[in-house]
């Protein structure tokens, strides 16, 4: 509670001196005036047209991100092609060749290179938007805006080299022969939906960041465990049935399943996308919760 006194009436800097006002004002002699700040619990509507409101600044921070990576590099933006296509390499040599792992009658570069492009944008996404407060202490500790900006832009400059990789995805089904279908167009949301559910990961794992530095060690290992559990280069159908309902509180499984029967013209099994659905609606409400109660000390940490 903060207490305020007012001038003296006999002051003349005072705005309530009867010497100077003018005739036939009345003067009240007021007490000490007490004046109580009280917080008030933010409202979901208020913050998505703070959100809104600062939308442009959220369009320059993902662009900021997308130069600052490929400043000074020798081959730029192909590196976005190049890394999950050595990775398809690895996985088709040892997983394809040596344990043949089935791959649903498509072949197996291409299986693998479908499941691993929208991973790439999950983990590329999680990792940079969980560092991005901590590395942007004058943002958050001199200007005032939404916060949480930060770590979403962080995950949408992500999404330029998904659109990049994209490219090497279309030259692997022109060399496999898979044909594309109306089915193809079911990637947006699928992809919107990978967003969502990386701006969760992401953004609850920024906050807690600020509070224990730990998590910039936990992260990487964290994510190669997450890998194996979203049958990145193996089928679901591989997934024996007493774990199925496990694997499916796990929405990346749903997603890349989803995914691949998208590219490859094939009908998407409802209920894993369901299940996937949830989790993330659940993971960003308490992602945006746990944000909302640390934003308040992020100053204080950082």
């Amino acid at each position: 509670m903060n207490t305020m006194y007012p001038m003296s009436p006999m002051n003349p800097t005072n705005p309530m001196n009867p010497h100077m006002l003018e005739s036939g004002v009345v003067t009240v002699d007021a007490g000490p005036v007490h004046i109580a700040i009280r917080s008030t619990p933010p409202r979901l509507r208020d913050e998505l047209d703070e959100l809104w409101h600062h939308r442009e600044l959220f369009y320059f921070l993902a662009w900021r991100d997308v130069k600052v990576r490929y400043k000074q590099t020798v081959l730029g933006v192909a590196w976005a092609v190049i890394q999950p296509l050595l990775t398809v390499v690895v996985f088709t040599l040892f997983f394809g060749r040596l344990a043949h792992i089935p791959s649903d009658g498509v072949p197996y570069p291409l299986f693998a290179y479908a499941g691993i492009l929208p991973w790439t944008l999950l983990a590329a996404g999680v990792g940079a938007s969980a560092s991005s407060l901590v590395g942007s202490p004058s943002l958050v500790t001199k200007v005032y805006f939404p916060r949480m900006i930060i770590p979403g832009a962080a995950v949408l400059s992500g999404l330029v080299d998904f659109l990049i990789a994209g490219v090497g995805l279309g030259v692997l089904m022109v060399r496999y022969g898979a044909h594309a279908s109306w089915h193809l167009l079911l990637v947006v949301p699928i992809v919107a939906l990978i967003l969502l559910l990386t701006c969760a990961v992401g953004g609850w794992l920024a906050a807690v960041n600020v509070k224990y530095r730990d998590v910039r060690y936990v992260v990487p290992f964290f994510m190669q465990i997450w890998m194996f559990a979203s049958a990145v280069m193996y089928p679901a159908s591989l997934v024996p049935q007493k774990w199925r309902l496990l694997m499916a509180f796990n929405p990346m499984a749903g997603f890349i399943e989803a995914f691949r029967a998208a590219c490859f013209g094939r009908p998407v099994d409802g209920l894993p996308l369901t299940m996937s659905v949830l989790v993330t609606l659940a993971c960003l409400a308490i992602a945006a919760r746990t944000f909302r109660n640390i934003e308040q000390t992020f100053a204080d940490f950082i």
